[in-house]
């Protein structure tokens, strides 16, 4: 199969929805009951990061997705008012890391529970677009960013993959009742 030629626009502007306006929100469960409820999906852990001059921000994420194979398309969703928010609306790009078994460290720095400087506790290089890429992840991905949807706190970023690094024979690490999980591999 020939790959696709993808020309990739600059990204569109923000489309906003309120989903606090919409008329089922006062009949919505509590934010703790619904958090609960979420905890019982196991995810794979996930850091997202991204770079525009000298400044680089990350976070670890569960709420990532594959959108589309043709093309190559991911989304994440990332708090709005954070650093990193603003560093992908002014690099355009992102880059994804999915973590492995071993590196419990570097999501506990990317969730805010580790070091000051997130990125002291691994080996990072970069890719040829610049954007943060982690030594040893069990895949990585280098975004630009097609477009995005702000939903009252969060914002939705869809990427299109432009490039990628996978180790498959590496366990990915895992999130499920609010802890980490180690992969059965049997």
């Amino acid at each position: 199969m020939t790959r696709p030629n993808i020309n990739i626009p600059p990204a569109s502007p923000a489309l906003a929805l309120a989903l606090a306006d919409h008329p089922a929100a006062p009949d919505a469960v509590p934010a703790s009951q619904f958090a609960g409820a979420m905890s019982t999906l196991a995810a794979a852990i996930t850091v997202v990061t991204a770079r525009h001059g000298d400044e680089r921000h990350g976070r670890t994420v569960t709420a990532m997705l594959s959108l589309s194979a043709e093309p190559p398309a991911v989304m994440v969703s990332i708090t709005r008012d954070t650093e990193l928010a603003q560093t992908i609306d002014a690099a355009g790009r992102f880059s994804l890391s999915v973590l492995a078994q071993d590196q419990q460290a570097v999501a506990d720095a990317f969730a805010g529970w580790g070091p000051q400087d997130r990125f002291s506790t691994a080996d990072w290089d970069h890719w040829p677009s610049g954007q943060p890429l982690l030594a040893g992840a069990v895949t990585s991905l280098d975004c630009v960013l097609a477009g995005s949807i702000i939903m009252d706190t969060h914002t939705l970023y869809a990427g299109i993959v432009t490039h990628t690094r996978s180790y498959p024979d590496r366990a990915p690490l895992i999130w499920h009742r609010r802890a980490y999980k180690a992969l059965d591999q049997s």
